[in-house]
C-alpha cells in the first residue's frame, strides 16, 4: 500500500471520462488499497481513480465516523440508474484547492456497480452517502463539483486559484 499524489485542478486529466474496469485481479486490489490509504491520509470520505491519475471507473468511499471501524466501499463501473428528491449542501473536493460550495444533488440514488471481485451489486443510497456517490461518479465522467456551480462562482474560484498557484510558484522558487 502507498499514498499516491492527488491530482489537483486545473490538471486536464480530471476532465476526461474514465475507462471501464475490465481486470478484477491482484493489480486492482493493490490499486484499491492505495486509493483507500490515500483517501484516509488526505483525509477524505471518497476518492475516484482519476484523482490519482488512473483513468478507470473505480472509486472508494468510507463515510463511517472517525471513531468507528472503517467501512470501505469499492465501486467499479458504477452507474446511477435512478435519482429522487433534491437537496443542496456544501461540498469540497480533494482535487479542488481551498474551496467549497453548495451543490444541488439527488437526495436518493439507485446504483449498479461491480465489487472488487467483479461481482454485480445494486443498492439504494440516501442523504450524505448519496451525495458522496454522486460526487465520486462525477469524477469518472470528467466532472468536478465546481462544474455544477454558476458561471459567476466558477469565475470567482478561478481567480482565487490563480492567486493560489502564483503563491505556490513563488514558494517553489524561494526553495531553489
Amino acid at each position: 500500500m502507498a499514498i499516491r499524489p492527488i491530482v489537483k485542478y486545473p490538471v486536464m486529466s480530471l476532465k476526461e471520462v474514465a475507462k471501464p474496469v475490465t481486470d478484477f485481479g491482484p493489480d486492482l486490489e493493490a490499486l484499491v488499497a492505495d486509493m483507500a490509504e490515500t483517501m484516509y491520509a488526505a483525509p477524505g470520505v471518497g476518492l475516484a481513480a482519476p484523482q490519482i491519475a488512473v483513468p478507470l471507473q473505480l472509486c472508494v468511499i468510507d463515510i463511517s465516523p472517525k471513531d468507528q471501524p472503517r467501512d470501505l466501499i469499492v465501486l467499479a463501473n458504477p452507474q446511477i440508474v435512478k435519482g429522487e428528491g433534491a437537496e443542496v449542501d456544501e461540498e469540497g473536493c480533494l482535487s479542488v484547492r481551498e474551496y467549497s460550495a453548495d451543490v444541488k444533488r439527488f437526495e436518493r440514488v439507485w446504483v449498479t456497480a461491480q465489487d472488487i471481485k467483479g461481482q454485480p451489486m445494486e443498492f439504494m443510497a440516501e442523504g450524505f452517502y448519496a451525495r458522496v456517490i454522486q460526487h465520486e461518479l462525477d469524477h469518472l465522467q470528467g466532472t468536478l463539483f465546481i462544474d455544477r456551480l454558476s458561471s459567476l462562482k466558477r469565475s470567482l474560484y478561478k481567480k482565487k486559484l490563480k492567486k493560489i498557484l502564483q503563491e505556490e510558484e513563488r514558494r517553489a522558487q524561494e526553495k531553489d
